[in-house]
């Protein structure tokens, strides 16, 4: 069967498309039969953990699946495009390009696999499933006056913090807006964040923040826009070109998570957003009594400090520093020199 094929092709490409269509005859054969045993393997894997209350680890396995046909996908949708290119050393260069690009795409697939799974072995093999009910809620434009704020995460509307990247530059400005959005019933206010680099836009970021009636501050989701400037545009405004992470509670089965518990405590761990291959971040309480200062802010041994992370992103970590009374002060890579430091804070008239 697969000699048909491949001599039918033989018949009606040149010697180059020859060589590449067996190529891809012969992988396509290979590939079949191992996805379908994969696919098969893991749907009995998943019902068979379901039935153990497997269900972190068997999400995991069935991320790990569709991240597998995604690297496919992308390495087959490369190949189109380099398949177009008219000259012969840039045709090869792509193909090069893409065959690398999907074996980092494999190994990232492991990775986070492996990060998914230690993460359930930190989480517990239970469904993720956070009670989200809007009576157990405040009202945002509330906090600050006849609501207390969270002393580590402050929610009070026109409040905002600058803060500055030492190593890239980047200065970034949060305010909390007095904008609100209603969530799965939940009233969130809207959280603006933009980056920007020699005053060039590069992010701007709505984040969905609540409170609950406790002072535990919620992740309702987030519309995320990077921008890029290209030099010949006149007028020269930055382009939209990306939108990656962006996520709203109940949309594709996405669920909320906490930011920060208002009195938290040393080995909490929570995720602080759940959407499946968009946003997976995790943050855990290492201390309570952390010792950091940047210009103008100390800890003086009073600062909440966590580990935060995330299984799309293995390996990479930072430590983030919360005073009471003013909220995160500082980040700092963990086996990196990067460092955000807070240079203002200010309430806005």
């Amino acid at each position: 069967m697969i000699d048909n094929v491949v001599n039918e092709l033989k018949q009606k490409v040149s010697p180059f498309c020859q060589l590449l269509a067996t190529r891809i005859v012969l992988g396509l054969c290979c590939m079949l039969p191992v996805i379908s045993v994969l696919a098969n393997n893991d749907d009995d894997e998943s019902r068979a953990s379901g039935r153990q209350n497997d269900y972190c680890s068997a999400t995991a396995r069935a991320q790990f699946v569709a991240c597998g046909y995604e690297q496919r996908d992308d390495y087959f949708t490369a190949q189109a495009v380099c398949l177009n290119e008219t000259d012969d050393e840039e045709r090869q260069a792509c193909l090069a390009d893409r065959t690398a690009n999907s074996k980092e795409s494999k190994q990232l697939c492991q990775e986070q696999f492996d990060a998914r799974r230690d993460l359930c072995a930190m989480l517990g093999e239970a469904q993720y499933d956070p009670s989200f009910r809007p009576e157990n809620f405040v009202n945002p434009l509330q906090i600050g006056a006849t609501v207390d704020p969270n002393p580590y995460w402050p929610l009070v509307p026109r409040t905002q913090w600058v803060y500055q990247d030492t190593g890239s530059g980047q200065q970034i400005t949060v305010t909390v807006t007095e904008k609100t959005k209603q969530i799965e019933g939940v009233t969130c206010i809207v959280v603006n964040d933009v980056v920007r680099v020699n005053g060039e836009l590069i992010e701007d970021t709505d984040d969905w923040i609540a409170q609950d009636l406790q002072g535990n501050i919620w992740y309702c989701g987030e519309e995320v826009k990077d921008y890029a400037s290209f030099s010949g545009d006149h007028p020269a405004n930055p382009e939209l070109v990306e939108i990656a992470g962006s996520f709203k509670v109940g949309r594709d089965g996405a669920k909320p998570g906490i930011l920060m518990y208002a009195m938290p405590t040393v080995g909490q761990i929570y995720r602080q957003e759940f959407a499946v291959g968009e946003a997976e971040d995790v943050a855990q309480v290492i201390h309570v009594n952390g010792d950091e200062a940047v210009f103008g802010f100390s800890c003086n041994r009073e600062c909440v400090v966590t580990r935060d992370f995330s299984p799309l992103d293995p390996g990479v970590e930072e430590n983030k520093f919360y005073k009471a009374g003013v909220g995160l002060i500082l980040e700092l890579g963990v086996g990196t020199t990067e460092r955000v430091e807070l240079i203002s804070k200010s309430i806005l008239p």
